[in-house]
């Protein structure tokens, strides 16, 4: 949840001072999420280190400036600040906005800063006070990982002692106690390996200012695993988003373990999504909740769940942005590719949880992104398209309680549209289909064409151009 105050500059020189603390390190993510930092010794912070910034070179950030533009600075955010764990000595760390120096602006590329404009247009509008999210990041874990690509060769090996191809023990004494291939979920130990891990990671995102309510295996029998953490305000949440991750790489690398929040590491395994828990408020009201309609969804919801739908082609550029986004939103796999919504059916796009069922608690959740999204565009952009919902009273196709599996050979289940089936169909959607991103100035159009560029040119013809694997197996005899 928000902090009950707001946390200011003076507040965090008064945590330097009181606990000794050594460095400051500012942390900000690019244009795809990947986060990035820069560490200052604190005997060089003081206010004006919160009210002018702190230079750095935007042209060597993926996705930022031209290198004839590249100065920008990065402007620390006091209300973001959390005692660094993984230093060797006492540390903070904040989140930055970050600020083009030409007028000394917020940049229109900032990632954090489509958040921010995203929660001051929903209370400009007067629809809501806040919106609500609530993100549920699953992850892998492995004992190794090696991979490359070159022009003579391009493989990937992954390796899990709790894997299900591990109980041969060909690579080393294997006691059995691994699940079966996609019966993982919920597994206690022994076959649970990384019970302790979570308990660890669960700890440090308690120090860190995240509050984890409960973590167990996942589906995937490899180390699939997921951590839930409270839900808050859509920056704060974006925030956190960044942050969990961090901490789950450091404490898992400090096992001597590594960690993908790669969509779907694996073949014939269930893919690692992010549903997003999303609802909206205005005081004490969930503008969500209405007793006796489908699911006590409100008009409100209902028309918010439209524009998801409606514009689930042109998200799915922010929501599940990978090449690999795509080998998870296959049928078989509880993939949520269908787009309708539903009250328990896990292959729709759009979930309203059955034990949501207090009026405080009713929510939707949107299944289909995954954790390689960044998360303030994620984020923002569902926002902005329930609200395209809510404003245009756009009204979803009818719920979908079947099994959409056995719909699929009839007429009604044809008639079911899909995610897109690839990078490339999303962005050329989001191409089409960006104006109600751009309406209210929260996404600028500099913002889509670079996106769009950078991942038609740096990812979609990566992975188009390379001979696959399956290739050779496929056809090196023909």
């Amino acid at each position: 949840m928000a902090r009950k105050y707001q946390v200011t500059a003076l507040d965090v020189l008064k945590q330097i001072k009181e606990h000794d603390i050594k460095f400051l390190d500012l942390k900000f993510v690019d244009l795809f999420g990947t986060l990035q930092h820069l560490t200052v010794p604190t005997e060089v912070v003081d206010e004006d280190t919160f009210r002018h910034g702190v230079g750095f070179d935007g042209s060597s950030v993926r996705g930022f400036q031209k290198i004839n533009e590249s100065d920008m600075l990065l402007m620390p955010d006091p209300n973001s600040m959390f005692r660094d764990p993984f230093f060797d000595d006492p540390a903070l760390s904040v989140f930055c906005d970050v600020i083009d120096p030409d007028g000394y602006k917020p940049y229109s590329r900032d990632p954090r800063g489509v958040a921010r404009r995203a929660e001051k247009l929903i209370r400009s509008l007067g629809i809501a006070d806040t919106a609500y999210f609530g993100p549920e990041l699953e992850f892998f874990v492995f004992d190794d990982v090696s991979f490359d690509q070159a022009t003579q060769h391009g493989y990937y090996f992954l390796n899990s002692k709790a894997a299900f191809w591990s109980t041969g023990g060909k690579e080393g004494p294997s006691l059995g106690h691994q699940a079966a291939r996609k019966e993982a979920y919920f597994a206690a130990p022994p076959v649970d390996q990384y019970n302790n891990l979570r308990s660890k990671i669960s700890d440090v995102l308690t120090l860190a200012g995240i509050e984890p309510e409960l973590h167990h295996h996942e589906v995937g029998a490899a180390g699939q695993c997921e951590i839930g953490f409270r839900f808050g305000p859509l920056l704060l949440q974006a925030d956190s988003a960044i942050k969990y991750k961090y901490v789950v790489k450091n404490v898992v690398d400090r096992y001597g373990k590594t960690v993908t929040f790669m969509p779907k590491p694996l073949l014939q395994e269930n893919g690692s999504g992010m549903h997003v828990n999303v609802s909206l408020s205005k005081g004490d009201t969930n503008l969500f909740y209405r007793s006796g309609g489908y699911a006590d969804l409100s008009e409100t919801a209902i028309h918010f769940i439209g524009g998801l739908l409606h514009h689930a082609p042109a998200l799915c550029a922010f929501c599940a942005p990978t090449t690999n986004s795509y080998r998870r939103l296959v049928p078989g796999y509880e993939a949520p590719m269908n787009l309708v919504y539903s009250q328990r059916n896990r292959s729709a796009c759009i979930r309203v949880p059955m034990m949501a069922s207090s009026p405080k608690a009713k929510r939707i959740e949107f299944r289909t992104p995954d954790p390689s999204a960044n998360p303030y565009l994620a984020f923002a952009s569902i926002l902005l398209a329930g609200l395209d919902g809510i404003r245009n009273e756009i009204q979803p196709p009818d719920p979908i309680d079947e099994d959409i599996y056995e719909l699929a050979e009839t007429e009604r289940g044809a008639a079911i549209a899909r995610t897109p089936g690839s990078l490339e169909e999303s962005i050329d959607a989001l191409e089409r289909d960006h104006e109600f991103l751009v309406r209210d100035d929260v996404f600028t159009s500099d913002v889509i064409e670079n996106y769009i560029d950078f991942k038609r040119e740096h990812e979609i013809e990566f992975v188009q151009l390379r001979p696959h694997p399956g290739e050779f197996t496929l056809y090196f005899n023909v």
